[in-house]
């Protein structure tokens, strides 16, 4: 889906899930957004695994938010799986990590819910 040099890439795995590799950035994250912006109008469910983030900041925050937020706008199911520590730490900084709908490794449904 992205050029593998571009530092981020956008993998769709079926069945409604994600997978995002590399960094979520201030360069990746503009592409990254646009890129799973029809995802989100042609599926009611969505897991995004950030298991193959590499490298994230608060603009890689920043884009689970705006995921968020097109999710809530399309009636969307979204969840995160594998929140990279990193995000994790500026989310409890931010004290917005309970926002985030994150599931745990062992309690992913076969579909998302």
């Amino acid at each position: 889906m992205n050029d593998p040099s571009s530092g981020a890439r956008l993998l769709t795995a079926g069945d409604g899930r994600l997978q995002v590799q590399g960094a979520m950035d201030f360069a990746t994250v503009g592409r990254l957004l646009a890129e799973a912006e029809p995802l989100f109008r042609r599926n009611c469910r969505l897991l995004i695994d950030l298991s193959g983030v590499k490298t994230a900041n608060s603009a890689g925050l920043v884009l689970l938010l705006e995921w968020m937020d097109l999710a809530r706008s399309r009636r969307v199911s979204l969840r995160y799986l594998n929140l990279p520590e990193s995000l994790a730490r500026i989310a409890d900084i931010s004290n917005i990590r309970s926002l985030l709908p994150v599931v745990e490794n062992g309690s992913v449904p076969s579909r998302v819910s």
